[in-house]
């Protein structure tokens, strides 16, 4: 076997022990991801149950729940779809991008009632794809620490929504973890907030004795609340919706490990049949070369001892 054709194998064995070992990383940091945003979540329960807590003592207290906003002419609907900016995660983007597709087919949203919001460049790709405009783009936040800022950008620009662009309906898109390695996606109407909901709180038992008192006024402290609400449930959404990408992206690294060390065994196994193989070929040529040797000074031997005959 030429020098040449083992070094290539040699080369190709390196590169994908490279790449195993970049493989084997990005699993671990998936799996410290998913950690970590799973903690956020559990942190995130007594937030919430606070602000429940307050909407309860305050909605127990009012005689009637806020009017409902009368309906523009032309009503639009805010979509939010939270997807990734960075590959290796399996069918991530495409199956947010579809059910979210289907869903506002379903609910006969028009495409000019449409103004949507997309986190990920991968999301965005998606969507272009299927020839849906996006009107904002944002990145995916890095950190649990970026989440919050960028919760309250969320927060300003469905003001911003319902203000001026006479917006009835925000709609949020996400996956969520079903498991530690499946998850779904997920629909949830940010706005209008669902009132039966925290109706049904309202008539729920006080947990203590003592009843919350309040000097705010009503629709500030009621606005306050909401707001809250809100970001909890963006905040949720946004972890889980991290939570589901890192766990596809460990699923997919682990195939992909499995791949890799598949053909590294192959390309070993080749390496040293070739290896091998040049090893027999370089013996037969000693003992050719041996054999060559020998057989010639035998002759040399057979001649002299006829020349000494012959004398």
């Amino acid at each position: 076997m030429p020098v040449e054709s083992m070094e290539t194998l040699k080369r190709r064995m390196d590169n994908m022990g490279d790449l195993l070992a970049i493989v084997k990383t990005m699993k671990t940091l998936a799996a410290v991801n998913i950690r970590q945003y799973e903690h956020a979540v559990e942190a995130l329960t007594d937030y919430n149950r606070t602000v429940e807590l307050g909407l309860r003592a305050l909605l127990h207290q009012m005689d009637t729940l806020p009017a409902a906003e009368p309906t523009p002419a032309a009503p639009t609907t805010g979509i939010i779809l939270f997807g990734s900016d960075q590959g290796m995660c399996g069918q991530f983007n495409d199956q947010v991008v579809n059910f979210a597709l289907a869903e506002l087919d379903r609910l006969q949203i028009a495409h000019t009632q449409r103004i949507l919001l997309a986190i990920g460049a991968r999301a965005v790709a998606a969507l272009q794809e299927h020839d849906h405009p996006v009107q904002v783009q944002w990145a995916v936040p890095g950190s649990i620490e970026a989440i919050t800022p960028l919760i309250h950008d969320i927060v300003t620009l469905i003001d911003g929504w319902r203000s001026q662009q006479a917006m009835t309906r925000v709609l949020l898109f996400f996956n969520r973890p079903v498991s530690n390695s499946a998850y779904r996606p997920e629909l949830l109407t940010l706005w209008p907030v669902d009132w039966s909901r925290l109706q049904r709180l309202a008539h729920e038992a006080w947990p203590t004795r003592l009843i919350p008192m309040f000097t705010m006024s009503v629709d500030r402290l009621l606005a306050a609340l909401l707001r809250q609400y809100l970001f909890v449930s963006l905040y949720r959404a946004f972890a889980e919706s991290l939570m589901s990408e890192n766990a596809s992206r460990m699923v997919t690294m682990q195939a992909a490990e499995t791949n890799i060390q598949e053909h590294l065994e192959d390309l070993t196994m080749l390496y040293h049949q070739q290896r091998q193989t040049a090893i027999t070929a370089e013996l037969l040529d000693i003992v050719a070369g041996f054999e060559a040797l020998t057989g010639a000074a035998s002759a040399q031997r057979k001649a002299a001892s006829s020349v000494v005959g012959s004398v």
